[in-house]
């Protein structure tokens, strides 16, 4: 009876342990403020515009132009990118192209989703989708795999007829991401994220007067200004350490409980003490 009692209350603890973790490795709901989303795009990799995980945002161009935007990916999330591309009322048709750069300008593969798209003539929209692989903490430095930092979302038109170059269109983008989990996680970590600087500041322009010529004057760089909530490796916590924990605490239960099923019932009443 101690026996089972035991082991009920090493099943009760694995359950009430792993419920945070599933709590933990469920997709993260999206953000329903969109009231700092941008409105316009960028049109190079340094003038992309920057938007937070679950905002939608939007902006306007012409077929031909390419639209940039921005967002941060931490480690053990894998983004969805999605876009959505509202065409003029009369158009040939025209294939449309989503593309994913992370901080070193590396186009990254996507899982699955629908990266480029056809729209038959007269189509009203075209809709297109990239959900990426899991960011990893650290790899290989000959590795193309996803690195925590600043990613570039490029969303152009790559075939279409000469009649239609230069007409208006409108575009939608909107990146969620789902964590991953523990399975995600490898033994190792950047020292900084993959966030590129895209200004170089005077270190004394705000703490030196402009008459005070004798102070040093030092560079250091303007990183993007966007980062995951929480920070950068926020998810350093992962359901691994309590798969870890409750592994050990099964492993010294079913010691005890080998134990104490091995070890009998001790010596026989009527055996003398020296025999």
């Amino acid at each position: 009876m101690s026996i089972t009692r035991v082991l009920s209350a090493a099943l009760l603890a694995v359950g009430l342990a792993a419920g945070p973790a599933a709590a933990d490795s469920s997709p993260s709901p999206s953000a329903s403020e969109d009231s700092g989303a941008p409105t316009q795009a960028g049109t190079s990799f340094r003038t992309a515009a920057e938007i937070d995980q679950g905002q939608q945002a939007t902006a306007g161009g012409s077929t031909g132009d390419y639209l940039y935007w921005s967002f941060p990916a931490d480690a053990g999330q894998r983004p969805d990118v999605k876009a959505t591309v509202k065409l003029p009322a009369t158009h040939a048709g025209q294939t449309w192209q989503l593309d994913v750069y992370d901080g070193l300008r590396r186009r990254q593969a996507c899982q699955y989703g629908a990266q480029t798209r056809t729209a038959a003539q007269g189509a009203t929209s075209v809709e297109l989708a990239c959900v990426m692989r899991t960011v990893r903490a650290w790899s290989e430095p000959w590795a193309d795999d996803p690195l925590p930092g600043t990613y570039y979302i490029r969303l152009t038109v790559v075939d279409l007829a000469s009649a239609d170059l230069g007409q208006p269109v409108s575009a939608e983008v909107k990146v969620d991401s789902k964590d991953i989990g523990g399975s995600a996680a490898v033994d190792g970590s950047l020292a900084q994220p993959l966030v590129p600087g895209i200004a170089v500041k005077s270190g004394s322009d705000a703490d030196s007067s402009p008459s005070d010529d004798s102070s040093p004057t030092t560079k250091s760089a303007v990183l993007s200004s966007i980062e995951p909530d929480g920070g950068w490796s926020s998810g350093w916590w992962s359901d691994r350490w309590v798969w870890t924990g409750i592994g050990g605490v099964l492993a010294a239960l079913a010691g005890i409980g080998g134990y104490a099923l091995t070890r009998g019932s001790g010596r026989p009443r009527r055996v003398p003490p020296g025999a």
